[in-house]
C-alpha cells in the first residue's frame, strides 16, 4: 500500500493512489491531491468535489456523469477542464471516493 502523508498524518491509497477510507478524506487531502495534478482548487472545483462526496456519502456510489453534469451544472467539457484527469482519475480521486468500478 501507498500512503499519501497530509500534515504529518498518513492517509492509506489503493495501488491506483485513490484513498482507502472514504473517512480519511479531508479538505488538506484534497487539496494535495489537486497540487499534485498541478490543480489550483476555486470555488467551481469545491463544487464538483462536495457535490461528488455528498452523492457517495448517500448512495456509495459515484455518480453517473449525467447526473454530474446536470446537477452541478457543468458541461462534460467544463468538467475536464477543471479536471484534466477526468471525473474519476481527477475529480473522483480528489474528492476522496474511492476508484470507480464503472462509468462515473
Amino acid at each position: 500500500m501507498d500512503y499519501l502523508d497530509v500534515n504529518g498524518r498518513e492517509i492509506e491509497l489503493d495501488e491506483y493512489g485513490f484513498i482507502v477510507n472514504f473517512e480519511d478524506w479531508t479538505e488538506d487531502v484534497a487539496r494535495a491531491f489537486a497540487a499534485d495534478e498541478g490543480i489550483d482548487l476555486t470555488d467551481n472545483h469545491w463544487k464538483v468535489i462536495n457535490y461528488l462526496r455528498e452523492y457517495y456519502a448517500e448512495n456509495q456510489i459515484a455518480p453517473m456523469i449525467r447526473m454530474l453534469c446536470k446537477d452541478t451544472g457543468f458541461s462534460l467539457k467544463q468538467i475536464y477542464e477543471l479536471f484534466p484527469a477526468g471525473p474519476a482519475k481527477g475529480a473522483c480521486r480528489i474528492a476522496g471516493l474511492p476508484k470507480p468500478t464503472g462509468c462515473v
